[in-house]
């Protein structure tokens, strides 16, 4: 094992059994036998090495959404995807907590990894005709609910007894932002009040997925701009 990974490990290890979010490096250098200039080599300061552990402990999760095969129907997914998020804040809360300090200078990797997999999903449920806000609106609003959700109740557990808490606020989020599949019954009026609007993210999506070359680089972001526009509503 090299002086890098002891480290990742050693302060992995102290983070997990701290009562807090946080490690000192001298207690990490105790751990992993090594001199401090070695960890500031390595990661620079200890905002850098927190951060690395943070993408460390990530790294088994956004694996497994890598590899997730995705299913007929992109919402499902989407309600999976929390539950998932929300399963290893829980079993992993000093890991979380960091990864979301604002003490935080070094932005971990594995946020925009996971939020860029999100908006992944939310891009097919907007082709598939599902969504009813832009892609990069749904994926801020579905990320800060969860995130929101996870923190408060690793942070303060207590106030959160119901164990449905989670999966209520999953589905209130999910129903403002997404609609049922298209069936052949009669529209509701609000149905058709966001038809223009769903139409454009539809479209919007569809356009970004298939890259079309019908129109010039300028043309696509012009007209892009002007759907997104839309389908904000």
């Amino acid at each position: 094992m090299d002086a890098r990974e002891k480290i990742l490990e050693a302060a992995a290890d102290l983070l997990a059994k701290a009562s807090v979010a946080d490690v000192s490096t001298r207690a990490v250098c105790e751990a992993a036998g090594v001199g401090a200039p070695m960890l500031y080599r390595l990661f620079g300061d200890k905002a850098g090495l927190l951060a690395a552990v943070v993408d460390r402990g990530f790294e088994a999760y956004l694996a497994s959404k890598r590899a997730a095969r995705p299913s007929d129907d992109p919402v499902a997914d989407i309600r999976s995807g929390w539950d998932n998020h929300m399963r290893f804040a829980l079993e992993h809360p000093n890991h979380y907590r960091l990864m979301y300090s604002p003490e935080l200078t070094v932005p971990p990797a594995a946020a925009q990894e996971a939020h860029a997999l999100l908006h992944g999903i939310l891009e097919r449920c907007a082709a598939a005709g599902r969504l009813t806000v832009p892609p990069a609106l749904a994926t801020q609003m579905i990320m800060s609910a969860n995130v929101g959700a996870a923190l408060s109740m690793v942070t303060r557990p207590e106030q959160y007894p119901d164990p449905q808490f989670s999966q209520r606020l999953r589905d209130a989020v999910l129903e403002s932002v997404t609609r049922p599949a298209a069936s052949d019954e009669p529209a509701e009026r609000d149905d058709q009040d966001r038809a223009v609007p769903v139409a454009a993210a539809t479209l919007a999506a569809r356009l970004r997925a298939e890259q079309s070359t019908v129109f010039t680089a300028a043309e696509s972001a012009l007209l892009e701009q002007w759907l997104d526009k839309l389908s904000a509503g």
